[in-house]
């Protein structure tokens, strides 16, 4: 039943575009990089004479409808020569391009005259775009460039605080990040303190932020989704390309399985640094390695299958009294099937697993917790006509969460070993959105998504008086964990919360003219899993729960507003943007809540809600001898919790206050020089209000004790956080195509030695008897060298 319904629905949509497409023919085909056939995404496809444009898909794949008649195609990609050809379109024709990496080297060709900008013309905002060749000319801080890096020095995107794992975005909290790698969700996305992230910059393709306005195909986060794709390797010859630094290495092979039809890539990264510390009888030791694999088969030009996957893992070791490891391992199958040269498919089979693992042999605990999911997703996209694309498609997703597996570390601990229930859930999603141009002057993409999320056993739930897990102690005036009442029994898959909202998704962009445009866009999201933390240390407590009666499902509006223009020739840009969002059921822990092996979460916790608006600037140089760009952003972050009833005063006493992540001032100036062609250069300075902090005001004694007295949450700050970074890459031979290539990467990360706060210590000074505060930082100055190497 469920595919003659299927069916039905596919030869209605193939109706409705023979409709639109009466009198007209269909363009399509791929386009791929002319050295490797790696297919390139985001390419943009201009029809001058039908003031008509697109751009490719995730898969390189583009469509495009017009009249009958002669047309020139201009096509152009980042770090790419423009591509111009005539044709004559009289029939339905299919042609694939190739692009060759722009030969030169201290000036990108540029598409000049006035033809459509598809950038200003598009109704997409929110959204940055970075090439892998817009990445690599960024400095490479230890030798290596830094996917994650990229990242924050874009407009509305921080990091949470020096040592500190994951970003923020638009004053969201990490855990409100869809961070997908070939689709499948990435949990934890760094490196020792979050000095690396979990993306070998060798293998990676291409990535695309969205911060707002974000399109109806991506769902369960409430902040961003940062959409990664990893290359597909060489189909023509075999290449190895890697890196020998003085703290990591990475290695990456790729080539051909069968020539020009399929080919697979591996890429490899380990740190070492630990053993020099071995040598040196230094008891600490921070190491991390990962593992990229991808391959593909082409079996015709309507059917393609990729396999990938990701393995990485993190080991931490303090005296071998804290030893902190976790990682993910991620896996995926996917399909891309083209029905005509209108309607493009692809399906996918996800596997993602985090772990995360804490041994604290001085209080005897071994914790373990995991987070796994099972994804299934089917994408259609559909273009109608040369005015209107279709997406649709389904998404399924079972997860197992596990709280934690408590084990003593050896024999002599006197814990006890337990498991915390296990948590089951499924979350489903259908959505349809459209891409439509209403004039030469305005088009808009609108779209629905509908999400569904089941809390399911096998687990027994306890249960409380008038359903409060928390409850108000008026004696004491302090929120306590309630007592159960009893508990209730729930059979494996039987339902024990269940959730459905609707996601409206909206934008649209109005040209002023060729070069200018105003957009404007709204988004509502819903999550419903999270992360368990009221911290933001070097070892977050990495612990993911699902929604449920008490932790309710987040639920985000978001409206944002903008102008964006390009400039002589597109030499330069400028993007600014406004925007507001709201957040319900955002949860707030309660004064002294314990996290480490809590069976009952849900009696230290509280829902309140939250907002964030701000303005975003970003001026951009794309040409010439120096590129790069400034960018800054004015925001502000604020939760509130209030009481349930007129008799609690709620968290903070029910006002608004500052969320962890709330940075006032975030600026950031990234450039790129190239001097000779053997000499290039580059900077990053950034800079961001210090992190909320809550401190004390006073102290006082109870039962002989000296206790801390703490003002109201997070009024106070970190100092501000700032550093340079400079490096310098020397290339050998730059005219050498063949054969082994290489390169001299120096780099120095915080150039002038800056003692950034990740934390402050308050306690008493042993001499005086005052009590002070202690700054702890982690990273000073670092130079490092780095030799790159391809053959």
């Amino acid at each position: 039943m469920k595919s003659k319904i299927q069916y039905f629905i596919l030869i209605i949509l193939m109706t409705i575009s023979n409709v639109y497409s009466q009198d007209k023919v269909t363009l399509s085909g791929t386009i791929a990089n002319k050295l490797n056939n790696e297919t390139l995404i985001g390419v943009n496809i201009v029809i001058p004479e039908a003031k008509a444009s697109t751009i490719t898909n995730s898969y390189g794949f583009y469509s495009i409808t017009l009249p009958k008649g002669e047309y020139t195609i201009s096509i152009s990609y980042i770090g790419f020569d423009a591509v111009e050809e005539s044709i004559s379109l009289t029939q339905n024709t299919k042609k694939n391009f190739v692009m060759t990496e722009n030969s030169k080297t201290l000036d990108e060709v540029v598409i000049k005259s006035n033809k459509t900008k598809v950038n200003i013309r598009k109704p997409e905002m929110s959204t940055n775009k970075l090439s892998i060749a817009t990445i690599k000319k960024m400095p490479a801080v230890m030798g290596e460039v830094d996917v994650l890096k990229s990242v924050l020095q874009l407009p509305g995107v921080t990091n949470a605080q020096e040592g500190a794992t994951g970003f923020n975005v638009r004053g969201g909290s990490v855990d409100g990040n869809l961070v997908m790698l070939d689709e499948a969700t990435i949990y934890n996305t760094s490196h020792l303190f979050g000095f690396f992230s979990v993306f070998n910059s060798d293998v990676i393709k291409d990535l695309k932020l969205y911060k707002g306005g974000i399109p109806a195909n991506f769902g369960g986060r409430i902040s961003s989704v940062l959409d990664i794709y990893q290359k597909e390797g060489n189909n023509k010859e075999y290449h190895v390309t890697g890196g020998i630094g003085a703290i990591s290495s990475r290695l990456l092979v790729e080539g051909p399985i069968v020539k020009e039809k399929s080919s697979f890539v591996v890429a490899g990264r380990g740190s070492y640094a630990h053993l020099f510390l071995k040598l040196a009888d230094e008891p600490n030791s921070a190491y991390f390695y990962d593992i990229n694999a991808k391959l593909n088969y082409k079996f015709n030009d309507k059917n393609n299958v990729f396999v990938s996957g990701y393995f990485g893992n993190d080991n931490m070791n303090f005296n071998n009294n804290f030893i902190n490891t976790y990682g993910n391992t991620l896996f995926n199958v996917r399909w891309n099937h083209n029905f005509t040269d209108k309607l493009f498919s692809n399906a996918s089979i996800i596997y993602s697993d985090y772990d995360y693992g804490l041994k604290l042999k001085f209080v005897g605990i071994d914790w373990k917790s995991e987070v796994k999911n099972y994804n299934l997703k089917y994408d259609f996209k559909h273009y109608m006509s040369d005015k209107l694309t279709l997406s649709y498609g389904l998404n399924s997703i079972y997860y197992n969460f596990n709280p934690g597996t408590i084990n003593p570390v050896d024999a002599s601990s006197s814990i006890n070993p337990f498991q915390i229930q296990k948590k089951f859930a499924f979350e489903n999603a259908l959505y349809i959105s459209a891409e439509q141009k209403l004039s030469d002057k305005l088009s808009i993409n609108y779209g629905l998504r509908y999400s569904n999320f089941q809390r399911l056993g096998e687990e027994e739930v306890s249960t409380y008086a008038n359903n409060q897990a928390v409850v108000f102690n008026q004696d004491f005036q302090v929120y306590e964990e309630a007592s159960p009442t009893g508990s209730i029994k729930y059979g494996k898959n039987k339902k024990i919360a269940s959730f459905g909202n609707l996601e409206p998704r909206f934008a649209a962009a109005y040209s002023l003219n060729d070069n200018q445009s105003i957009k404007a866009s709204y988004n509502r999201m819903s999550q419903y899993v999270h992360l368990i933390t009221n911290t933001a240390s070097v070892s977050p407590l990495d612990i993911w729960a699902p929604s449920d009666q008490y932790l309710k499902p987040q639920i985000l509006d978001q409206v944002a507003l903008g102008y964006f223009q390009n400039f002589k020739n597109d030499k330069y840009s400028i993007e600014t943007e406004v925007f507001y969002k709201k957040i319900k059921n955002k949860t707030d822990f309660i004064d002294g809540a314990e996290l480490v092996a809590n069976k009952h979460i849900e009696r230290v916790m509280l829902n309140g809600e939250a907002r964030a608006y701000g303005l975003e600037v970003m001026f951009k140089k794309n040409t010439g001898k120096l590129t790069g760009w400034f960018s800054y952003t004015l925001s502000k972050a604020e939760q509130r919790t209030p009481g349930r009833n007129a008799n609690e005063p709620g968290i903070n006493d029910g006002e608004w206050y500052r969320a962890n992540y709330d940075k006032l001032h975030n600026l950031s100036v990234t450039a790129a020089y190239q001097l000779t062609k053997k000499w290039s250069f580059g900077s990053i300075f950034t800079y961001q209000t210090g992190k909320a902090a809550t401190f004390p005001v006073g102290k006082y004694q109870y039962q002989g004790v000296t206790v801390a007295d703490y003002g109201l949450r997070n009024e106070n700050s970190l100092s501000a956080y700032h550093h340079l970074d400079l490096s310098a890459t020397y290339i050998p031979k730059p005219d050498k195509t063949k054969g082994w290539r290489g390169e001299w990467v120096f780099s120095v990360y915080n150039v002038y030695n800056r003692a950034n706060a990740a934390a402050f210590n308050f306690g008493q000074n042993i001499d005086t008897g005052t009590s002070e505060a202690r700054k702890q930082s982690i990273f000073g100055i670092i130079p490092s060298v780095t030799y790159n190497f391809k053959f």
